[in-house]
């Protein structure tokens, strides 16, 4: 008698492949300002400068350009924090006005998928137009 296969095919790509799906999802459309503070000379603080730097890309930024991204660097052996004060307009469907995460004994991959949660699922979705196209005006376009 066998017993049957009940597994993946293929091993999970590990945590940085997580990071990268996390980062994938993230939109910032809901975000007024981040500030991110720290003790950089503190115990747990490595994940949530990983974190600072994730979101410092420019691929993240353009997500919002108009969410500032601010860094308090702080030297009194406080927690690490995450502010997040949201947009005023979804604030008020939200009921809220400020999300905090603190981030002392948080991991980058937890930090990002709970900026996913509380975060980008309040973002507005964008609506997507796909137009179709006939066989006329698509030998009309490569006439031009």
């Amino acid at each position: 008698m066998s017993i049957p296969y009940s597994g993946t095919i293929r091993r999970s790509g590990g945590v940085v492949s997580a990071i990268g799906k996390q980062l994938r999802g993230v939109n910032l459309k809901a975000a007024k300002r981040i500030t991110v503070k720290f003790d950089p000379f503190g115990e747990n603080v490595t994940h949530t400068r990983n974190f600072l730097h994730y979101l410092s890309s420019s691929k993240i930024a353009l997500t919002n350009p108009n969410c500032s991204l601010k860094t308090e660097i702080v030297c009194d052996r406080s927690d690490p924090t995450i502010d997040i004060i949201l947009v005023p307009s979804i604030a008020e469907t939200a009921k809220i006005n400020k999300v905090t995460l603190k981030s002392a004994n948080l991991t980058c991959l937890e930090l990002l998928q709970l900026l996913n949660k509380h975060i980008s699922s309040l973002a507005p979705q964008e609506q997507v137009t796909t137009t179709i196209q006939g066989k006329l005006e698509k030998k009309k376009g490569k006439k031009k």
